[in-house]
């Protein structure tokens, strides 16, 4: 199995609620197809670099993922025929520096998600210092 990633910008006209499906969908295509995701990034809404079939903005999304060579090409035929995604990206690592650089990014990705999900530890806060009384001699 080989080591991916894929971005891919979806339309900034779906609502929060389509586009979380169309990622599913994506999400799906690849585990029907033999990969296992390593981690996603959601990227939310940026602007693009260049208009993209006239629109400026679009919905960022990354999965990382291994799978075989071969539902590469299955992927990306899909995506192509899928009218909500106006451009995408897929990246191949191949040598150890580069799966290393993918495997501390899944591990980034990752670590970032468990502590966004952690509620946050209760501060004690520490005893109270009293002013100290002055008295006034006269």
């Amino acid at each position: 199995m080989r080591h991916y990633e894929l971005l891919f910008v979806l339309r900034p006209t779906l609502t929060e609620e389509e586009a979380k499906a169309k990622v599913d969908f994506i999400k799906e295509v690849l585990e029907k197809n033999g990969a296992t995701i390593g981690a996603k990034l959601d990227l939310g809404t940026r602007k693009l670099a260049y208009t993209v079939q006239k629109f400026k903005r679009g919905h960022y999304t990354v999965f990382y993922f291994e799978a075989p060579a071969a539902a590469i090409g299955e992927i990306e035929r899909i995506i192509r025929i899928n009218e909500e995604i106006i451009k995408f990206l897929t990246v191949k690592f191949e040598n150890k520096t580069e799966i290393a650089y993918w495997e501390k990014s899944v591990a980034k990705i990752i670590g970032k998600a468990e502590k966004e999900s952690k509620p946050e530890t209760e501060v004690k806060p520490e005893a109270e210092s009293k002013p100290e009384e002055v008295s006034e001699e006269a």
